[in-house]
Protein backbone atom coordinates (compact mmCIF):
# COMPACT_ATOMS: atom_id res chain seq x y z
CA UNK A 1 0.00 0.00 0.00
CA UNK A 2 2.77 2.20 0.59
CA UNK A 3 4.37 1.62 -2.72
CA UNK A 4 0.53 2.83 -4.00
CA UNK A 5 0.26 6.01 -2.43
CA UNK A 6 4.05 6.74 -3.12
CA UNK A 7 3.48 6.20 -7.03
CA UNK A 8 0.28 8.31 -6.65
CA UNK A 9 1.72 11.10 -4.95
CA UNK A 10 4.53 11.61 -7.29
CA UNK A 11 2.37 11.01 -10.02
CA UNK A 12 -0.12 13.88 -8.82
CA UNK A 13 3.10 16.18 -8.00
CA UNK A 14 4.11 16.04 -11.57
CA UNK A 15 1.24 17.22 -12.93
CA UNK A 16 0.45 20.24 -10.67
CA UNK A 17 2.86 22.76 -12.60
CA UNK A 18 2.35 21.94 -15.98
CA UNK A 19 -1.45 22.13 -14.87
CA UNK A 20 -1.46 25.75 -13.12
CA UNK A 21 -0.17 27.19 -16.31
CA UNK A 22 -0.66 30.70 -15.26
CA UNK A 23 -1.39 32.36 -12.49
CA UNK A 24 -4.97 32.15 -10.75
CA UNK A 25 -5.09 28.26 -11.41
CA UNK A 26 -5.86 26.75 -7.82
CA UNK A 27 -6.16 23.18 -6.83
CA UNK A 28 -9.11 22.81 -4.43
CA UNK A 29 -9.62 20.29 -1.96
CA UNK A 30 -12.63 18.74 -1.55
CA UNK A 31 -13.20 21.01 1.13
CA UNK A 32 -11.25 24.01 0.83
CA UNK A 33 -14.27 25.45 -0.88
CA UNK A 34 -16.30 26.17 2.40
CA UNK A 35 -18.52 23.38 4.26
CA UNK A 36 -20.54 21.15 1.84
CA UNK A 37 -23.43 19.50 3.65
CA UNK A 38 -23.34 15.95 3.81
CA UNK A 39 -26.41 14.11 3.96
CA UNK A 40 -27.79 12.94 5.95
CA UNK A 41 -27.28 16.34 7.65
CA UNK A 42 -29.07 15.41 10.50
CA UNK A 43 -29.95 11.91 11.80
CA UNK A 44 -33.45 11.38 13.49
CA UNK A 45 -34.92 14.61 12.63
CA UNK A 46 -38.18 13.69 10.94
CA UNK A 47 -40.64 16.90 9.36
CA UNK A 48 -37.58 19.26 9.15
CA UNK A 49 -37.86 22.72 8.54
CA UNK A 50 -34.71 24.91 7.71
CA UNK A 51 -34.42 28.59 7.11
CA UNK A 52 -32.49 31.32 6.87
CA UNK A 53 -33.35 34.22 8.70
CA UNK A 54 -32.31 37.88 8.39
CA UNK A 55 -30.07 37.82 11.09
CA UNK A 56 -27.39 35.87 9.24
CA UNK A 57 -28.44 32.32 11.14
CA UNK A 58 -30.16 29.35 9.65
CA UNK A 59 -32.27 27.39 12.24
CA UNK A 60 -33.57 24.08 12.06
CA UNK A 61 -36.65 21.98 13.76
CA UNK A 62 -37.99 19.35 13.37
CA UNK A 63 -39.70 16.24 15.00
CA UNK A 64 -37.86 14.24 17.23
CA UNK A 65 -38.06 10.08 17.66
CA UNK A 66 -39.59 10.23 21.00
CA UNK A 67 -42.27 12.65 20.00
CA UNK A 68 -42.14 14.94 23.03
CA UNK A 69 -40.38 18.13 22.58
CA UNK A 70 -39.60 20.82 20.93
CA UNK A 71 -36.32 21.45 19.73
CA UNK A 72 -34.26 23.83 17.70
CA UNK A 73 -30.51 24.53 16.45
CA UNK A 74 -28.88 27.20 14.38
CA UNK A 75 -25.50 27.78 12.57
CA UNK A 76 -23.94 30.63 9.85
CA UNK A 77 -24.05 27.81 7.24
CA UNK A 78 -26.38 24.56 6.22
CA UNK A 79 -22.93 22.40 6.35
CA UNK A 80 -22.86 23.39 10.33
CA UNK A 81 -26.33 22.71 11.56
CA UNK A 82 -24.92 18.67 11.79
CA UNK A 83 -23.20 19.67 14.60
CA UNK A 84 -25.06 22.63 16.19
CA UNK A 85 -25.77 23.05 19.63
CA UNK A 86 -29.73 21.85 19.94
CA UNK A 87 -31.90 23.45 22.59
CA UNK A 88 -35.26 22.09 24.09
CA UNK A 89 -37.94 25.15 23.72
CA UNK A 90 -40.74 23.04 25.24
CA UNK A 91 -41.85 19.82 26.46
CA UNK A 92 -45.44 18.09 26.45
CA UNK A 93 -47.14 18.92 29.60
CA UNK A 94 -47.95 15.93 31.95
CA UNK A 95 -51.37 15.59 31.54
CA UNK A 96 -54.22 16.94 29.00
CA UNK A 97 -54.35 17.45 25.03
CA UNK A 98 -50.93 18.04 25.05
CA UNK A 99 -49.32 15.40 26.72
CA UNK A 100 -48.80 13.04 24.00
CA UNK A 101 -47.59 12.95 20.49
CA UNK A 102 -45.38 16.54 19.43
CA UNK A 103 -45.38 16.69 15.83
CA UNK A 104 -43.78 18.91 13.17
CA UNK A 105 -42.92 22.16 15.03
CA UNK A 106 -42.32 24.94 12.52
CA UNK A 107 -40.78 27.90 13.66
CA UNK A 108 -41.85 31.66 12.37
CA UNK A 109 -41.66 35.45 13.17
CA UNK A 110 -45.47 36.59 13.57
CA UNK A 111 -46.51 40.06 14.69
CA UNK A 112 -42.34 41.09 15.92
CA UNK A 113 -42.65 37.30 18.05
CA UNK A 114 -41.04 33.97 17.44
CA UNK A 115 -43.76 31.22 17.38
CA UNK A 116 -43.29 27.53 16.79
CA UNK A 117 -46.44 25.84 15.93
CA UNK A 118 -46.72 22.10 16.36
CA UNK A 119 -49.30 19.00 16.60
CA UNK A 120 -49.65 17.44 19.45
CA UNK A 121 -52.20 15.06 21.16
CA UNK A 122 -53.16 13.48 24.21
CA UNK A 123 -51.14 10.95 26.28
CA UNK A 124 -52.97 8.02 27.56
CA UNK A 125 -52.67 5.54 24.72
CA UNK A 126 -55.63 4.34 22.33
CA UNK A 127 -57.17 6.27 19.40
CA UNK A 128 -57.19 9.26 21.61
CA UNK A 129 -53.46 9.82 21.23
CA UNK A 130 -54.45 10.58 17.63
CA UNK A 131 -56.53 13.53 18.72
CA UNK A 132 -54.33 15.87 17.33
CA UNK A 133 -54.96 19.29 16.84
CA UNK A 134 -52.42 22.27 16.19
CA UNK A 135 -50.66 24.57 18.66
CA UNK A 136 -48.59 27.41 19.36
CA UNK A 137 -45.72 28.32 21.83
CA UNK A 138 -44.47 32.09 21.81
CA UNK A 139 -41.17 32.95 23.08
CA UNK A 140 -40.60 36.04 25.34
CA UNK A 141 -37.82 37.65 23.67
CA UNK A 142 -35.82 38.42 20.83
CA UNK A 143 -33.54 35.49 20.90
CA UNK A 144 -35.21 31.77 20.26
CA UNK A 145 -32.52 29.57 21.55
CA UNK A 146 -32.24 31.62 24.82
CA UNK A 147 -36.03 33.31 25.53
CA UNK A 148 -38.52 31.44 27.66
CA UNK A 149 -41.28 29.74 25.62
CA UNK A 150 -44.95 29.37 26.45
CA UNK A 151 -48.02 28.05 25.35
CA UNK A 152 -49.90 30.56 23.22
CA UNK A 153 -52.66 28.26 22.51
CA UNK A 154 -54.90 26.13 19.78
CA UNK A 155 -55.33 27.00 15.93
CA UNK A 156 -59.04 26.98 15.63
CA UNK A 157 -60.70 26.16 12.38
CA UNK A 158 -63.78 25.60 11.10
CA UNK A 159 -63.74 21.93 12.41
CA UNK A 160 -62.61 19.84 16.05
CA UNK A 161 -61.19 17.23 14.25
CA UNK A 162 -57.49 15.75 13.05
CA UNK A 163 -55.59 19.00 11.84
CA UNK A 164 -51.85 19.32 11.87
CA UNK A 165 -48.68 20.75 9.59
CA UNK A 166 -49.41 24.24 9.55
CA UNK A 167 -47.50 26.70 7.80
CA UNK A 168 -47.80 30.26 7.37
CA UNK A 169 -46.35 32.65 4.00
CA UNK A 170 -46.89 36.18 2.83
CA UNK A 171 -47.73 36.95 -0.38
CA UNK A 172 -48.75 40.83 -1.89
CA UNK A 173 -48.14 41.81 1.50
CA UNK A 174 -51.28 39.63 2.83
CA UNK A 175 -50.04 36.49 4.98
CA UNK A 176 -51.63 33.08 4.79
CA UNK A 177 -51.97 29.77 6.75
CA UNK A 178 -51.97 26.46 5.03
CA UNK A 179 -52.54 23.49 6.96
CA UNK A 180 -53.92 19.54 6.48
CA UNK A 181 -56.63 18.52 8.17
CA UNK A 182 -59.67 16.04 8.20
CA UNK A 183 -62.98 17.52 6.97
CA UNK A 184 -65.92 15.63 8.16
CA UNK A 185 -67.65 14.21 5.78
CA UNK A 186 -64.77 13.47 3.35
CA UNK A 187 -63.61 9.95 3.51
CA UNK A 188 -59.92 11.22 3.78
CA UNK A 189 -57.05 11.03 6.32
CA UNK A 190 -56.54 14.64 5.34
CA UNK A 191 -56.51 17.51 3.04
CA UNK A 192 -55.21 20.34 2.54
CA UNK A 193 -56.93 23.53 3.20
CA UNK A 194 -55.90 27.68 2.95
CA UNK A 195 -56.86 30.60 4.71
CA UNK A 196 -55.92 34.35 5.38
CA UNK A 197 -54.04 35.04 8.75
CA UNK A 198 -54.92 38.05 10.46
CA UNK A 199 -52.91 37.22 14.00
CA UNK A 200 -50.93 34.16 15.20
CA UNK A 201 -53.55 31.91 15.70
CA UNK A 202 -56.60 33.13 14.29
CA UNK A 203 -57.73 32.90 10.48
CA UNK A 204 -58.92 36.29 9.21
CA UNK A 205 -61.15 34.36 6.20
CA UNK A 206 -62.85 31.68 4.80
CA UNK A 207 -61.14 28.33 4.57
CA UNK A 208 -60.77 27.01 1.41
CA UNK A 209 -60.40 23.36 0.87
CA UNK A 210 -57.70 23.08 -2.13
CA UNK A 211 -56.46 19.45 -2.28
CA UNK A 212 -57.93 16.26 -1.38
CA UNK A 213 -55.83 12.87 -2.08
CA UNK A 214 -57.96 11.08 -4.47
CA UNK A 215 -54.69 9.71 -7.21
CA UNK A 216 -52.88 6.43 -6.70
CA UNK A 217 -49.83 7.44 -5.69
CA UNK A 218 -51.78 9.75 -3.04
CA UNK A 219 -53.53 7.23 -1.42
CA UNK A 220 -51.18 4.36 -0.40
CA UNK A 221 -52.05 3.33 2.82
CA UNK A 222 -53.53 6.24 4.18
CA UNK A 223 -55.50 8.78 2.05
CA UNK A 224 -53.21 11.66 2.73
CA UNK A 225 -52.38 15.58 1.90
CA UNK A 226 -50.46 17.11 4.34
CA UNK A 227 -47.22 19.11 5.27
CA UNK A 228 -47.95 22.03 2.80
CA UNK A 229 -44.76 24.59 2.12
CA UNK A 230 -44.85 27.39 -0.48
CA UNK A 231 -42.29 28.30 -2.61
CA UNK A 232 -42.69 31.69 -4.70
CA UNK A 233 -40.56 31.61 -8.25
CA UNK A 234 -41.00 32.35 -12.05
CA UNK A 235 -44.63 33.98 -11.84
CA UNK A 236 -46.08 31.36 -9.55
CA UNK A 237 -46.93 30.00 -6.40
CA UNK A 238 -45.47 26.45 -5.86
CA UNK A 239 -46.74 24.01 -2.92
CA UNK A 240 -45.31 21.20 -1.98
CA UNK A 241 -47.31 18.65 0.12
CA UNK A 242 -46.71 14.84 1.25
CA UNK A 243 -48.98 11.79 0.31
CA UNK A 244 -49.75 7.90 1.32
CA UNK A 245 -47.91 6.52 4.51
CA UNK A 246 -44.68 7.16 5.87
CA UNK A 247 -43.25 4.25 5.04
CA UNK A 248 -40.88 4.04 1.29
CA UNK A 249 -44.65 5.16 -0.04
CA UNK A 250 -44.69 8.59 1.33
CA UNK A 251 -43.90 11.21 -1.61
CA UNK A 252 -44.31 14.54 -2.39
CA UNK A 253 -46.97 16.42 -4.85
CA UNK A 254 -46.85 19.67 -6.18
CA UNK A 255 -49.76 22.38 -6.57
CA UNK A 256 -49.36 25.57 -8.49
CA UNK A 257 -51.20 28.92 -8.61
CA UNK A 258 -50.24 31.72 -10.71
CA UNK A 259 -48.91 34.72 -8.62
CA UNK A 260 -51.72 37.10 -9.63
CA UNK A 261 -53.81 34.48 -8.95
CA UNK A 262 -56.89 34.58 -6.03
CA UNK A 263 -55.25 32.28 -3.79
CA UNK A 264 -58.39 31.68 -1.56
CA UNK A 265 -60.27 30.51 -4.76
CA UNK A 266 -59.48 26.41 -5.07
CA UNK A 267 -59.53 26.67 -9.01
CA UNK A 268 -56.32 28.74 -8.57
CA UNK A 269 -54.50 25.42 -7.43
CA UNK A 270 -53.56 23.22 -9.54
CA UNK A 271 -52.56 19.60 -9.13
CA UNK A 272 -49.47 17.92 -11.32
CA UNK A 273 -51.16 14.41 -12.04
CA UNK A 274 -48.09 12.71 -11.01
CA UNK A 275 -45.36 12.92 -7.90
CA UNK A 276 -42.64 15.11 -7.90
CA UNK A 277 -40.31 13.59 -5.48
CA UNK A 278 -40.38 9.45 -4.73
CA UNK A 279 -38.54 6.76 -3.11
CA UNK A 280 -35.17 6.46 -5.15
CA UNK A 281 -33.16 2.72 -4.56
CA UNK A 282 -30.40 3.77 -6.90
CA UNK A 283 -29.52 6.70 -4.42
CA UNK A 284 -31.17 4.47 -1.51
CA UNK A 285 -33.76 6.93 0.37
CA UNK A 286 -36.79 5.88 1.14
CA UNK A 287 -40.17 7.74 1.64
CA UNK A 288 -38.80 11.08 1.10
CA UNK A 289 -41.19 14.04 2.54
CA UNK A 290 -42.54 16.92 4.95
CA UNK A 291 -40.09 19.50 3.07
CA UNK A 292 -39.52 22.90 2.78
CA UNK A 293 -37.26 25.07 1.49
CA UNK A 294 -34.36 27.03 2.38
CA UNK A 295 -31.74 29.12 -0.08
CA UNK A 296 -27.64 28.33 0.61
CA UNK A 297 -24.93 30.65 1.31
CA UNK A 298 -25.11 31.78 -2.13
CA UNK A 299 -28.61 31.99 -2.36
CA UNK A 300 -29.39 29.25 -4.64
CA UNK A 301 -32.91 27.25 -3.66
CA UNK A 302 -32.40 24.27 -1.22
CA UNK A 303 -34.83 20.91 -0.97
CA UNK A 304 -35.19 20.39 2.47
CA UNK A 305 -36.94 16.83 3.81
CA UNK A 306 -36.55 13.89 5.29
CA UNK A 307 -36.25 10.55 4.25
CA UNK A 308 -34.72 6.86 5.88
CA UNK A 309 -31.54 4.87 3.78
CA UNK A 310 -33.32 1.72 4.32
CA UNK A 311 -36.88 0.24 2.85
CA UNK A 312 -37.79 -2.47 5.25
CA UNK A 313 -39.23 -1.24 8.33
CA UNK A 314 -40.20 -3.50 11.55
CA UNK A 315 -42.94 -2.41 13.21
CA UNK A 316 -44.95 1.16 12.48
CA UNK A 317 -43.51 3.39 10.45
CA UNK A 318 -44.53 6.66 12.42
CA UNK A 319 -42.32 4.82 15.43
CA UNK A 320 -39.26 4.40 13.83
CA UNK A 321 -36.34 6.84 14.23
CA UNK A 322 -35.03 6.56 11.32
CA UNK A 323 -36.01 9.82 9.57
CA UNK A 324 -32.83 11.78 8.79
CA UNK A 325 -33.41 15.25 7.62
CA UNK A 326 -31.34 15.92 4.04
CA UNK A 327 -30.85 18.86 1.78
CA UNK A 328 -30.36 19.13 -1.83
CA UNK A 329 -30.01 21.76 -4.80
CA UNK A 330 -33.49 22.68 -6.14
CA UNK A 331 -33.25 23.12 -9.76
CA UNK A 332 -35.96 24.39 -12.62
CA UNK A 333 -36.92 23.55 -15.82
CA UNK A 334 -36.78 25.83 -18.91
CA UNK A 335 -40.23 27.18 -18.60
CA UNK A 336 -39.66 27.91 -14.76
CA UNK A 337 -40.98 24.58 -12.81
CA UNK A 338 -39.33 23.39 -9.94
CA UNK A 339 -37.43 20.40 -10.75
CA UNK A 340 -36.67 17.97 -8.12
CA UNK A 341 -34.86 15.48 -9.49
CA UNK A 342 -34.62 12.44 -7.25
CA UNK A 343 -32.95 11.74 -3.61
CA UNK A 344 -29.24 12.29 -4.32
CA UNK A 345 -28.45 9.88 -1.19
CA UNK A 346 -25.72 9.73 1.31
CA UNK A 347 -22.61 12.01 1.37
CA UNK A 348 -21.26 15.68 0.23
CA UNK A 349 -23.96 17.25 -1.71
CA UNK A 350 -23.64 16.74 -5.52
CA UNK A 351 -22.51 19.46 -8.44
CA UNK A 352 -23.52 19.63 -11.92
CA UNK A 353 -21.03 20.84 -14.48
CA UNK A 354 -21.85 22.65 -17.51
CA UNK A 355 -19.18 23.20 -20.26
CA UNK A 356 -18.45 26.60 -20.45
CA UNK A 357 -17.11 26.21 -24.31
CA UNK A 358 -21.37 24.61 -24.74
CA UNK A 359 -23.66 25.75 -22.08
CA UNK A 360 -25.93 23.16 -23.44
CA UNK A 361 -23.62 20.21 -22.67
CA UNK A 362 -23.07 18.91 -19.05
CA UNK A 363 -21.33 16.49 -17.78
CA UNK A 364 -23.69 13.40 -17.47
CA UNK A 365 -24.05 9.88 -18.33
CA UNK A 366 -26.72 7.27 -19.85
CA UNK A 367 -26.44 4.20 -18.04
CA UNK A 368 -22.98 3.22 -18.16
CA UNK A 369 -21.74 5.58 -20.88
CA UNK A 370 -20.84 9.21 -20.12
CA UNK A 371 -21.51 11.71 -22.12
CA UNK A 372 -21.54 15.49 -22.96
CA UNK A 373 -25.57 16.28 -22.98
CA UNK A 374 -28.54 17.44 -21.57
CA UNK A 375 -30.89 14.62 -20.15
CA UNK A 376 -32.65 14.38 -16.78
CA UNK A 377 -31.15 16.10 -13.84
CA UNK A 378 -30.00 13.30 -11.87
CA UNK A 379 -28.11 11.94 -15.00
CA UNK A 380 -26.18 15.04 -14.72
CA UNK A 381 -25.30 14.96 -10.88
CA UNK A 382 -21.92 13.92 -9.53
CA UNK A 383 -20.42 13.64 -6.39
CA UNK A 384 -17.03 14.89 -5.53
CA UNK A 385 -14.93 12.64 -2.75
CA UNK A 386 -11.70 12.72 -1.71
CA UNK A 387 -9.16 10.69 -3.76
CA UNK A 388 -5.92 8.41 -3.17
CA UNK A 389 -3.21 10.22 -4.61
CA UNK A 390 -2.89 12.86 -1.41
CA UNK A 391 -5.26 15.49 -0.31
CA UNK A 392 -5.45 17.48 -4.03
CA UNK A 393 -7.21 14.71 -5.64
CA UNK A 394 -10.49 14.13 -5.91
CA UNK A 395 -12.77 10.84 -7.30
CA UNK A 396 -16.52 11.70 -8.91
CA UNK A 397 -18.95 9.60 -9.31
CA UNK A 398 -22.91 10.23 -10.73
CA UNK A 399 -25.34 9.71 -8.06
CA UNK A 400 -27.15 7.15 -9.69
CA UNK A 401 -24.31 4.87 -9.54
CA UNK A 402 -22.11 5.35 -6.23
CA UNK A 403 -20.12 2.62 -6.36
CA UNK A 404 -18.59 3.60 -10.03
CA UNK A 405 -16.47 6.56 -10.83
CA UNK A 406 -15.11 8.47 -13.88
CA UNK A 407 -11.30 7.07 -14.99
CA UNK A 408 -9.30 7.59 -17.68
CA UNK A 409 -7.77 5.48 -20.21
CA UNK A 410 -4.14 5.54 -22.06
CA UNK A 411 -6.34 6.32 -25.01
CA UNK A 412 -7.87 9.54 -23.78
CA UNK A 413 -11.38 8.03 -23.04
CA UNK A 414 -13.23 8.33 -19.97
CA UNK A 415 -15.57 5.86 -18.58
CA UNK A 416 -17.36 4.63 -15.75
CA UNK A 417 -15.93 1.36 -13.45
CA UNK A 418 -17.30 0.10 -10.54
CA UNK A 419 -14.32 0.31 -7.70
CA UNK A 420 -12.07 -2.55 -7.97
CA UNK A 421 -10.02 -1.56 -5.47
CA UNK A 422 -6.43 -2.46 -7.01
CA UNK A 423 -3.63 0.28 -7.56
CA UNK A 424 -4.03 0.62 -11.24
CA UNK A 425 -8.03 1.71 -10.87
CA UNK A 426 -6.86 3.94 -8.28
CA UNK A 427 -4.45 5.71 -10.38
CA UNK A 428 -6.97 6.41 -13.26
CA UNK A 429 -10.02 7.80 -10.99
CA UNK A 430 -8.11 10.40 -9.53
CA UNK A 431 -8.21 13.68 -10.83
CA UNK A 432 -7.26 17.47 -9.55
CA UNK A 433 -9.76 20.24 -9.64
CA UNK A 434 -8.48 23.40 -10.83
CA UNK A 435 -10.51 26.51 -9.89
CA UNK A 436 -9.83 29.97 -12.10
CA UNK A 437 -10.97 32.24 -10.14
CA UNK A 438 -10.93 35.28 -12.98
CA UNK A 439 -13.36 33.01 -15.25
CA UNK A 440 -15.21 31.32 -12.48
CA UNK A 441 -14.49 28.17 -13.79
CA UNK A 442 -13.04 25.07 -13.36
CA UNK A 443 -10.81 22.16 -14.71
CA UNK A 444 -10.57 17.95 -14.30
CA UNK A 445 -7.00 17.21 -14.63
CA UNK A 446 -6.31 13.93 -14.87
CA UNK A 447 -3.47 12.48 -12.26
CA UNK A 448 -2.74 9.09 -14.66
CA UNK A 449 -2.38 11.82 -17.98
CA UNK A 450 -0.21 14.80 -17.25
CA UNK A 451 -1.65 17.58 -19.38
CA UNK A 452 -5.16 16.16 -19.65
CA UNK A 453 -7.94 17.41 -18.77
CA UNK A 454 -12.15 15.88 -18.81
CA UNK A 455 -13.11 17.84 -21.79
CA UNK A 456 -15.47 17.63 -24.35
CA UNK A 457 -15.58 16.15 -28.13
CA UNK A 458 -18.99 16.16 -29.41
CA UNK A 459 -21.14 14.82 -27.13
CA UNK A 460 -18.61 12.58 -25.71
CA UNK A 461 -16.22 13.16 -22.14
CA UNK A 462 -12.76 12.82 -23.57
CA UNK A 463 -9.37 13.67 -21.83
CA UNK A 464 -7.79 16.81 -23.94
CA UNK A 465 -5.28 19.45 -23.43
CA UNK A 466 -5.64 20.89 -19.92
CA UNK A 467 -5.92 24.17 -21.57
CA UNK A 468 -7.92 23.24 -24.76
CA UNK A 469 -11.46 25.66 -24.66
CA UNK A 470 -13.72 22.50 -23.37
CA UNK A 471 -11.36 21.26 -20.53
CA UNK A 472 -13.17 24.76 -18.79
CA UNK A 473 -16.77 24.01 -17.01
CA UNK A 474 -19.17 25.93 -14.76
CA UNK A 475 -20.44 24.03 -11.87
CA UNK A 476 -23.44 24.37 -10.75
Amino acid sequence: MNHINRRLFLAGAAILPAACGKLGAVPVAPTAAGPVPVNPLIKQRADAQIFRHDDGYYYMTGSVPEYDRLVLRRSKTIAGLSTATEVVLWRHEKTGPMSGFLWAPELHMVDGKWIVYFAAGPSGGGEDVFRIRSYAVVCDGPDPMTGKWSVLGELQTPWDSFNLDSTIFTHKGVRYMAWAQREPGIETNSNLYIAKLESALKLGSKTVRIAVPTLDWEIRGYKVAEAPAVLHRNGRLFMTYSASATDARYCLGLLTADENADLLDAKSWVKSPQPVFVTNRATSVYGPGHNSFTVDEKGRDILVYHGRDYETIQGDPLLNPDRHTRVQRLYYTADGTPDFGVPVGNGPLPERFIAAADPKRLMAHDGMRLVAGNPALPQTQFRQSPGRAGTESIMLSPILMPDHYLVAAKDGSISLEKDSKNADFALRSQFVRFEEKASDTLRFVAISAPGKAIGTVGDQLRLVPSRDATAYWRAD
